[in-house]
């Protein structure tokens, strides 16, 4: 399949997924008032997608070149905005987490992420990123083609892909946070990141009995180059059943 769908792009699928999170906040205000940390919709989603990843292994697949791998680790890329000031950059974070972590310790984990992206000192990858675009274009460009070279066949170092957001199993946007609908995210040609979730804000929905539910809309682009969509689907119902059958976190 690798050989006749070559790219990622050329291998999108789009899925729309709502999700019933009102036992999801239900929770988290329970966790406020007894004191803990500070919880968003964000941090049960993430904790969901790792604990959907270690019981669906194979959505945790990459392809570089013509070749399907099986990652050996549960890396989620996120972003998170250095400030709510609008001009405020948006910075990326990558982290690796457990599959035995328990939700308190994924928690802490992200939080982790979120101050050193929020933090005055710049991350790994914007350090070797202003170092690179010093570089005259002709030797940047030269350098940005052997990278991807090493990349299609598997090679590349540690030290180049390691702590960059684009090789991650995932790669989640909480548009949310800033008061915005979900939308199609592209996937990246550079790195072998093969889904992308982009959570919407949250709104309530009447139901015909008469209740009230908070409704969140996730938008996933997905290569399906590494798993059938059947398989995804069911992966993808999984999710939704932690989410909103969620009274406490689902076991490690």
């Amino acid at each position: 399949m690798p050989f006749i769908m070559r790219t990622r792009n050329e291998s999108a699928v789009y899925f729309e997924q709502k999700l019933d999170v009102t036992n999801a906040y239900a929770f988290i205000a329970r966790r406020a008032a007894e004191g803990g940390p500070k919880l968003t919709l964000f941090h049960l989603y993430s904790y969901a997608v790792v604990r959907t990843l270690v019981e669906r292994p194979r959505l945790n697949r990459f392809t570089s070149g013509a070749h399907l791998y099986q990652r050996n680790a549960i890396e989620l890329g996120f972003s998170a905005k250095k400030s709510m000031d609008e001009r405020a950059p948006v910075v990326v974070v990558k982290r690796e987490f457990s599959p035995i972590a328990t939700f308190d310790e994924h928690v802490a984990t992200l939080l982790d992420g979120v101050a050193e992206g929020r933090s005055l000192k710049a991350s790994r990858t914007d350090q070797e990123l202003n170092i690179l675009l010093k570089l005259p274009r002709r030797v940047l460009s030269w350098f940005v083609a052997l990278a991807r070279w090493l990349d299609s066949v598997n090679l590349a170092p540690h030290a180049l892909i390691g702590p960059d957001p684009l090789y991650a199993s995932v790669f989640i946007a909480n548009l949310g946070s800033v008061g915005l609908d979900a939308a199609y995210h592209h996937l990246y040609e550079w790195g072998n990141c093969p889904i992308f979730a982009t959570l919407g804000r949250v709104h309530e929905e009447q139901r015909a009995d008469g209740s009230v539910r908070k409704i969140c809309t996730v938008r996933y682009t997905f290569d399906e180059r590494i798993e059938d969509g059947l398989y995804c689907a069911r992966a993808l119902d999984l999710l939704r059943e932690m989410i909103e059958q969620w009274t406490e976190p689902p076991a490690p």
